[in-house]
């Protein structure tokens, strides 16, 4: 039996590094599954579009497909726009059946990325007293969607229990009514609260520009450690691979579902 195309739907940038970084994502889950048919989408931006794409593996004579939003958090994009897409590609490919995977986050293995970003710049997560002496600023894109901010805070608050002296969530685009800082906000409250060091850490997937407005607010505000985004590591090669065997394992299921 002939495993469902697994076809990754990304944002899109102006920025050429966004898309550079989720070809090197989905290079490294065809790497872990060799055999498994996998395609990149873009909502905007960058091509192809998920109609081109859809429309070529009808051509192709595939007819499943698990459609994985490259997406952390369940906001706009996830609840609208990539719905939203997936209706009217079933109205010109009704024989296609596609099955929406889960969003990516949250998820331990994300956390785990995290963590190896901070020790690739320079700190050691492995190290209690490190941990114990350090703030960390887990700096997101930002959303104006309250469900989407509440899980971000909601991840700080589990990873503080970990053993780090702070985690605080920190935002780049502006969601100030729901009481949340900028990340440069976030660092100065953590320096005066006490953490003898701060880092940011950054959860967002692929550069662009938000992710770098969350960098020059960590080098604005002194932050000592500012990590790289999470990129196309292993921990989210494995997550897409958990994401798409999840949707592929449910009954089957039309566009629209």
């Amino acid at each position: 039996m002939t495993a469902p195309v697994l076809l990754v739907i990304a944002h899109g940038s102006r920025d050429p590094r966004h898309a550079a970084t989720v070809t090197a994502l989905t290079a490294r889950v065809r790497s872990l599954r060799p055999g498994l048919r996998v395609e990149t989408a873009f909502l905007d931006f960058n091509a192809p579009s998920v109609p081109q794409v859809l429309s070529r593996l009808a051509a192709d004579g595939v007819r499943e497909v698990v459609a994985l939003p490259l997406l952390l958090t369940r906001a706009f994009h996830a609840k609208a726009d990539i719905p939203s897409v997936l209706r009217e590609a079933a109205l010109r490919h009704p024989w296609l059946s596609v099955r929406r995977a889960e969003v990516l986050g949250p998820s331990p293995l994300l956390t785990a990325a995290l963590e190896r970003r901070l020790s690739e710049a320079g700190l050691d997560p492995s190290d209690p007293s490190a941990r114990a002496s350090t703030g960390v600023v887990l700096a997101s894109a930002g959303s104006t969607d309250p469900e989407a901010i509440a899980v971000i805070a909601e991840i700080a608050r589990e990873w503080r229990h970990t053993g780090w002296c702070a985690v605080r969530p920190a935002f780049a685009s502006a969601v100030s009514a729901a009481g949340y800082p900028r990340t440069e906000d976030a660092v100065r409250a953590l320096r005066a609260d006490g953490a003898r060091r701060v880092a940011v850490a950054p959860y967002v997937i692929a550069p662009g520009r938000l992710p770098d407005r969350i960098a020059e607010g960590a080098r604005s505000a002194g932050a000592d450690v500012l990590a790289d985004v999470l990129g196309p590591g292993p921990e989210l090669a494995r997550l897409l691979l958990r994401r798409y065997d999840g949707a592929a394992a449910r009954p089957r299921a039309a566009l629209t579902a």
